[in-house]
């Protein structure tokens, strides 16, 4: 009866030999610390890897850390507003947005597989990036005015060159309207978003880490 005993030790024996030789697993290390909280390597990987999709390139591994880094800003304040999470047909609208932004299904899942996304992180990903800029127009779009002269100044210096450039006849003003209007507040939203994100900068506490934490 004892030899059973003797060779599952045996048995335990090797295996432990076995796990000590292989190959150490990776552990996910931390880009920065802000206030209590972490933001890690991986998830600068991770957005690197989204902007591969939705760009054909990314950004540094310093600028995308300052990206998340702002991230963390709007998704504090956006938590402490309680301001809603979205619901499931929103985050698939979005999704299903982005993949007519391609010429296909085919180039929209050959882009996503160059980009080392799964189907899941992608969708978590616009899920997240739609989240914040949803609030970002919340917050800033009320306080937002368009001025006549400036749809006016819009039509003339960018949509009629377009237009001329690409051997096209331009819209009329009024055909154009509601697409100025809306890129001048989107540019408006994007400038008080800047401006108030770097007053928040200097209001948290930051630590860079990234340096110490090359893959």
């Amino acid at each position: 009866m004892r030899r059973p005993v003797l060779n599952l030790s045996l048995i335990l024996a090797v295996l432990m030999v076995g796990k000590a030789v292989l190959p150490q697993e990776v552990i996910d290390r931390v880009a920065a610390r802000v206030e209590n909280d972490i933001i890690l390597v991986s998830d600068v990987r991770a957005l690197g890897r989204y902007q591969l999709f939705i760009d054909g390139k990314s950004e540094s591994d310093a600028q995308i850390l300052d990206r998340l880094i702002d991230q963390w800003i709007v998704r504090n304040e956006a938590n402490a507003a309680r301001y809603p999470q979205l619901s499931d047909e929103e985050v698939q609208r979005s999704l299903a947005r982005l993949k007519r932004s391609f010429s296909s299904p085919a180039e929209f899942e050959d882009r996503r597989r160059q980009s080392g996304l799964s189907s899941e992180e992608l969708q978590a990903m616009v899920k997240s990036q739609l989240y914040l800029s949803n609030y970002l127009d919340t917050r800033f779009r009320p306080s937002i005015q368009v001025e006549e002269k400036d749809v006016e100044e819009f039509y003339k210096e960018r949509v009629v060159p377009r237009a001329e450039e690409r051997s096209q006849t331009p819209p009329t003003l009024e055909a154009a309207r509601d697409f100025i209007q809306e890129a001048l507040v989107q540019w408006a939203i994007n400038e008080q978003a800047d401006r108030w994100l770097k007053e928040s900068r200097a209001r948290i506490r930051v630590e860079n880490m990234l340096t110490e934490s090359k893959p």
